[in-house]
């Protein structure tokens, strides 16, 4: 593949990110990162604020960011490690884990995939491909 074709093929990637990610941001009512933030406290449970930004792939200030914001909806509650007081937990509230079913519940229920119009084998297909580009 030369530069222009890869050019090319990133900045398509680029406009499919940003379409999907604003439709995925209006039928959810998340916006991408915080969803997975909260789906991963979901999953998890207690962690570190540091365990999150492994996680997310994103920088320390992003994660406060996403944190400061998701507390103030009370969706999460940040507290310090009594033993180390540089480590911050976090913890889903049962707001967000109700929020989070009743999302879930919406789209099981939903025949709309947020617009992407993939066959189960081409989605993984897709998955397969992205994780091989990022890990």
């Amino acid at each position: 593949m030369n530069l222009r074709e890869l050019s090319g093929l990133l900045y398509r990637m680029k406009i499919v990110n940003q379409e999907l990610t604003a439709i995925f941001e209006k039928e959810t009512g998340f916006s991408l990162t915080r969803y997975q933030l909260l789906q991963f406290l979901n999953e998890q449970g207690r962690c570190t604020q540091n365990q999150v930004q492994n996680e997310l792939k994103i920088d320390s200030a992003a994660v406060t960011r996403h944190l400061k914001i998701l507390e103030e909806k009370q969706f999460v509650t940040r507290e310090r490690n009594k033993d180390n007081n540089r480590e911050i937990f976090v913890s889903l509230t049962p707001k967000a884990q109700a929020d989070l079913a009743s999302c879930a519940s919406k789209h099981a229920s939903s025949e709309e995939t947020l617009g992407i119009n993939l066959t189960e084998e081409e989605e993984a297909q897709l998955l397969t491909l992205l994780m091989k580009l990022v890990p």
